[in-house]
């Protein structure tokens, strides 16, 4: 049985980590282009790579939580697939073994020159920093106006699937927006979040709640289901 998981800001927002955008349409206090565009990175690269190092600082003080540990536990009983619009590394700390992160990974970094030199990066990232061909080190962060190379990858994920879930998101930000359309007819769909953009019908359950209380519920339906 293969069960395969969306989430999105809301997964993480209990541990501490603040979601993408406030209402506003502001990123800490940034406007999202300025911090999350090529075009911001070209015109204040500093600023750009402070946010991020803040960013990676943060993720660094906080834990999985029990949404994150009920999905890895998942893993026990089903083949479970995790595809995350978020860039912490919050469901592998779970124990979550197939993570596939649509908008890159905080926790790494990429050559500015050849985007394939990917490498693991905890520390701040600063100008000066270098690949190995000389050229400047930037996040390895899917940024707006950017292609998003693991999509092909998450579509085969959702078509194959047995059962989605979705949890966190709002499922209105393209192109992640679009998997569900990629669905089984047959594969019922369980939406947690507590603000939910859609309603219950024959195929699709929501609960209205947060990630912590939520999954599991949503865990314990799938269950019973079966």
């Amino acid at each position: 049985m293969k069960i395969t998981v969306l989430t999105g800001a809301g997964m993480s927002a209990e541990s501490g980590l603040k979601t993408f955008r406030d209402s506003n349409g502001l990123w800490e206090g940034h406007d999202v282009m300025e911090v999350a565009s090529p075009q911001g990175f070209a015109r204040n690269p500093e600023l750009v790579l402070e946010f991020y190092n803040q960013r990676r600082r943060q993720l660094q003080e906080v834990k999985p939580n029990a949404g994150h540990v009920a999905l890895a536990r998942l893993e026990e009983d089903f083949d479970v697939h995790i595809i995350t619009q978020n860039v912490d590394d919050l469901h592998e700390r779970a124990g979550s073994t197939k993570v596939t992160h649509l908008h890159g990974e905080l926790l790494k970094v990429r050559s500015t020159f050849d985007e394939s030199l990917v490498m693991d990066w905890r520390d701040d990232l600063n100008l000066g920093d270098f690949c190995e061909f000389n050229h400047q080190l930037r996040p390895h962060i899917v940024w707006f106006g950017e292609a998003v190379p693991m999509m092909d990858v998450a579509i085969d994920l959702v078509e194959a699937s047995d059962i989605v879930m979705i949890v966190g998101t709002s499922m209105q930000v393209y192109p992640a927006a679009g998997l569900i359309q990629y669905a089984s007819y047959t594969a019922p769909i369980y939406f947690v979040d507590p603000k939910p953009a859609i309603e219950s019908s024959r195929r699709v359950t929501v609960l209205a709640e947060t990630a912590t209380s939520g999954v599991p519920k949503a865990i314990d339906l799938i269950r019973k289901s079966l």
